[in-house]
């Protein structure tokens, strides 16, 4: 499985950014998807993630209310609008995809499987 994350760049503080997450596999309905993010020196943490069918949807606490996660499994493509951003949301934002959390945990990067290579978000103040 590949996944190809796009759409991250420089926004001033409270402007919005959408982030695009691509992949090739053919069953992309077969896969929970997730978004973490890595700041300079900080763990990668969990953002938000979203169920099969978009019928579960999960935030972390310091994006809820500003973050939306979303999917279009005709397109093979995850989501992430993110509004009212600032400083603290500079990160690489990862996207990542399993079939089945390893733990049960959809906030903890170990459970899932396959990786995108990461896009760069940068929020200037």
């Amino acid at each position: 499985v590949q996944l190809q994350a796009s759409g991250g760049g420089l926004v001033q503080a409270g402007g919005s950014l959408r982030l695009s997450c691509t992949t090739s596999v053919r069953t992309f309905s077969s896969y929970r998807m997730g978004w973490f993010r890595q700041a300079p020196r900080k763990e990668r943490e969990f953002v938000a993630a979203i169920g099969w069918s978009g019928e579960n949807i999960y935030y972390s606490d310091s994006v809820k209310g500003r973050f939306t996660i979303s999917r279009d499994n005709a397109k093979n493509t995850l989501y992430l609008q993110m509004n009212t951003l600032k400083s603290d949301d500079t990160a690489v934002y990862y996207c990542a995809a399993t079939e089945f959390y390893r733990t049960g945990s959809f906030y903890l990067s170990k459970d899932y499987s396959y990786w995108g290579q990461g896009t760069l978000v940068t929020v200037s103040s």
